[in-house]
Parts: C-alpha cells; sequence; structure tokens
C-alpha cells in the first residue's frame, strides 16, 4: 500500500509511516543500544511497555515530555530532542500545519465558530467525542493523537506573553447534545472559565439575530509577532491561508460587524452559565 494510500480522508499523516517511523526507528536503535526491554524504558520514562512498542513502529505520536525524558534516559544526546518540532508537526491533519504553527507563535487570535466548540476551548471529553463521530471512522491511536494534539494547543492561554484570543460562536453549539449531558456540562464551564481570562473574550451570537455578516462560513484572523494579520478558512478536506490584503480585510470587516451583532463578552458568559444552571 502507498504512503498516500495509509492517509486518512483529511490528509494526516498515517501512523506508521513517515515522521514518526523515522523516529520510532531511532528510539529504538537507541534503547537496543543501550541494553533496555521496553518495559524497562517504559518504567523510567512513565510509559507501558505497550505504548513503548506503539512509539517505535510510529503507530503512536509521542508528545515532547516523553521525547525530552527518552533523551535523557537513553543518553541520546539531543537526538531525539531534535525530532520535537517534527512530532508535534506531525499530530496536525496535514491541511493545519501550517496554521498550527502560526498558532504557536500568534500574538493574537480572533475566531468565528458556527458547527464546533472551537478547539482551544474543548475539554479533553468533548473532543474526544467530535473525533470518535467522525466519518469515515478514524481508529483509536488516531483518535487519542488528534485528542492529544487539540489539548496540547491549549498551552497558548499559559504563555508568559499572553496573546488576544477572541471568539464570537453560535449560540447553537451551546445547546448540542453531544456526548451526553456530563460531556456538555463540563465543555460550558470550561467556556465559562476560559471566558473569564484577561487576554481572552467569548461573545455568543444569539439565535434570534435577525442579521447575520458571516453566512459563509467559519474562519479565524491570526496576529503575527510581526505585525502581519492573516486570514485562515476552513473548507472540506482542507483549509487555506489568506495573506493578500483584500482577503484579510474582507475578513476583518465580517469579524468586526459579527462582534457588535453577537452578545458582548459579559452577557455571553452570563448566557453560558444560565445554560450550565439549566444542565
Amino acid at each position: 500500500m502507498s504512503e498516500e494510500a495509509q492517509e486518512d480522508q483529511d490528509g494526516q499523516e498515517a501512523p506508521g509511516s513517515g515522521i514518526p517511523l523515522v523516529f520510532g526507528r531511532v528510539l529504538k536503535r537507541l534503547r537496543v543500544q543501550a541494553g533496555l526491554e521496553r518495559a524497562e524504558l517504559g518504567r523510567r520514562t512513565g510509559y507501558s511497555a505497550a505504548t513503548i512498542t506503539s512509539y517505535e513502529v510510529g503507530r503512536r505520536i509521542p508528545n515532547a515530555k516523553f521525547i525530552r525524558r527518552a533523551d535523557e534516559v537513553l543518553g541520546a544526546g539531543g537526538i531525539l530532542v531534535d525530532f520535537i518540532e517534527d512530532m508535534e508537526r506531525a499530530q496536525y491533519p496535514a491541511f493545519f500545519r501550517d496554521a498550527a504553527k502560526l498558532e504557536r507563535e500568534a500574538v493574537g487570535w480572533h475566531v468565528y465558530d458556527a458547527l464546533l466548540i472551537n478547539g482551544l476551548l474543548q475539554t479533553e471529553d468533548y473532543a474526544r467525542t467530535v473525533f470518535t463521530m467522525r466519518r469515515p471512522l478514524l481508529d483509536e491511536a488516531t483518535i487519542e493523537q488528534r485528542v492529544a494534539a487539540r489539548l496540547a494547543r491549549q498551552e497558548i492561554f499559559e504563555r508568559k506573553t499572553a496573546p488576544t484570543i477572541s471568539f464570537v460562536m453560535e449560540e447553537a453549539l451551546l445547546h448540542k447534545g453531544w456526548g451526553g449531558p456530563a460531556v456538555m456540562r463540563g465543555q460550558l464551564e470550561q467556556i465559562l472559565l476560559i471566558g473569564q481570562r484577561r487576554n481572552v473574550e467569548v461573545q455568543v451570537m444569539p439565535n434570534d439575530r435577525e442579521e447575520h455578516a458571516a453566512l459563509f462560513g467559519t474562519f479565524t484572523l491570526i496576529d503575527t509577532a510581526k505585525g502581519r494579520r492573516i486570514g485562515y478558512a476552513d473548507a472540506h478536506k482542507g483549509s487555506r491561508l489568506y495573506s493578500d490584503a483584500q482577503t484579510v480585510r474582507e475578513m476583518e470587516e465580517r469579524y468586526g460587524i459579527l462582534r457588535a451583532q453577537a452578545l458582548p463578552p459579559r452577557e455571553s458568559l452570563a448566557l453560558v452559565e444560565k445554560l450550565l444552571g439549566a444542565t
């Protein structure tokens, strides 16, 4: 089977191929040279022997914490650490990798969502529900890989120099029952918690609004440290980054009108709290 055939429908690099497989082979060689069984490496790094096996055959993508610890335990001298950036990129579907890199470096992130609670706001349970419902079905290893990648993105909130982040979301998303009441209750609590951060503003677009500036889809505006603003828009089986002034200006105009049409942040969080009390 070709490498392209092993990829899933949205361009994710398939477990067992590409960079994860190269990393796994290097990890195995270093482990064998160090005279360690998989169970022993797992014990020293805090993982099971089965997980080490998955890493070595490229079925799962390890996080940066494991890579650094394994590099230390195996005396690799930075050989494994050099894989961290590539492995982080490999966690994401191919179409999102450029946007993920921009997200890690952004000083501003402004999002409109109509289909799902934004990934930066998702709880682990909500994210797992979303990926489990995906069609065509994803295998369990890919689901866990994507959940981990989604949660890792939320480190943006912990940066020493906090970026300015704003969300506009459709009210209908707050009423969805995906995953059951407990999952949605946890998700509403998460929105309230993050929405109270000083650098974050959450706004809800009420269902009863008679005018709407973004009927043609969701999008994101990204502010870079170099003073540029870049647009990002989702599409079927892919997405696209926009840097030309005209397209970005159009997105800025839509987002500005959206924020004026949506409930203000304080009223939006009050609505989320009201819905939480009703769950």
